[in-house]
């Protein structure tokens, strides 16, 4: 298709809703926007815009060629940060992500990187969703669950969260401490909203509590945590996390087949760029340290 600047003139009159609001985005005349509708509305055979009094309305047609051009807008940005990390300077923006359960140990690792390297601008992106490397949505990745298996990415063994079972000393003094698996039949638990979820420990929770027992729901791993300490019920934690907090007492130790194993992802384009490597290479020594 040879009239992308006509798209890209339909797309910004979509968002301003007015020709003079895409004009003055595009530096363009007015008149030039009026003229990259009417050609793109005539090569398509299909009116895309309802004018009227107050501006420019998308009709059926036009949200769906829209969408295409928002996408395709988006993914130009997603290069262009790309691009910005390809050079061989440690500045710029470092876009990192995890699970937002390991923020505890990657937010101060990632603050002192930025106190050795001002001009770096720390993006720290948490959630469950899985960030897209190949589109440039972050540099480094730190995943959990099974290896990932997405192409041009580069996948390192970063470490092991040992978990176990923890209760609060107000939670136990109330409903007394079970001494092994028989007795967790009487007590209250916290786990997770998503009945699907892959966390190991949690597949061993499904198989050997019944399901009424688990009182307390919560969707991520920081809710987890305070409605452990809460007392809600008994529930897992990593070990390096529960130290922190000496009203918890551990009910059951770890188990190797409670581990979580986390890997570090980097995507083949920007593995050998110096911002990624500087901070990969201080990353492994912060965590080597015990940091």
């Amino acid at each position: 298709m040879n009239n992308w600047d006509e798209i890209r003139t339909a797309y910004q009159v979509a968002r301003a809703g007015t020709v003079s609001g895409a004009a003055q985005v595009l530096g363009v005349h007015h008149a030039t926007v009026i003229r990259h509708i009417d050609a793109l509305e005539s090569h398509m055979g299909v009116r895309l815009f309802q004018r009227h009094a107050r501006g420019y309305t998308p009709t059926e047609a036009g949200a769906d060629l829209l969408r295409v051009a928002q996408a395709t807008d988006d993914q130009f940005c997603q290069l262009a940060s790309r691009i910005r990390g390809q050079g061989d300077t440690v500045t710029g923006e470092l876009v990192v992500t995890s699970l937002a359960g390991y923020s505890h140990v990657l937010t101060p690792i990632l603050v002192r990187f930025q106190r050795l390297h001002p001009e770096v601008s720390v993006r720290y992106l948490t959630g469950s969703r899985l960030f897209r490397l190949e589109y440039g949505e972050a540099h480094v990745a730190i995943r959990a669950g099974s290896p990932p298996t997405q192409p041009d990415n580069v996948v390192q063994v970063f470490q092991k969260i040992c978990i176990a079972l923890y209760g609060s000393k107000e939670y136990l003094a109330i409903n007394g401490t079970p001494a092994n698996v028989a007795e967790l039949s009487s007590h209250r638990f916290v786990s997770y909203d998503e009945p699907q979820s892959r966390a190991p420990y949690h597949r061993w929770l499904k198989d050997n509590i019944t399901q009424d027992q688990v009182t307390f729901r919560v969707a991520d791993d920081p809710s987890m945590q305070q409605a452990i300490l809460a007392g809600a019920g008994l529930g897992f934690m990593g070990e390096k996390r529960a130290e922190h907090h000496p009203e918890l007492v551990r009910v059951l130790p770890s188990r190797p087949d409670w581990e979580v194993p986390l890997w570090l992802v980097t995507h083949v384009d920007l593995h050998r760029t110096a911002k990624v490597q500087t901070f990969l290479k201080f990353l492994k020594s912060e965590m080597a340290t015990g940091s």
